[in-house]
């Protein structure tokens, strides 16, 4: 018994300070565009670089090149 007394206390504090961190990223921003890095990996760096980061190259995607 004598545990809790400093368990739940200490329990309380570290939910508030998850709850206080939650609600700064919720404040932040942290959470508006969730699929940008999901897309941004699809993209070649040397092209982004360039601003070209549009359609991938056929002949670079299959292997194999197509004819016209």
């Amino acid at each position: 018994m004598d545990a809790l007394i400093l368990l739940i206390p200490l329990s309380l504090i570290l939910g508030g300070i998850a709850l206080a961190a939650f609600l700064w990223t919720m404040r932040s921003g942290q959470y508006e565009d969730l699929d940008a890095a999901a897309h941004r990996i699809l993209f070649d760096d040397d092209r982004a670089e360039r601003g070209q980061a549009g359609e991938a190259d056929p002949k670079r995607a299959t292997g194999k090149e197509t004819q016209p």
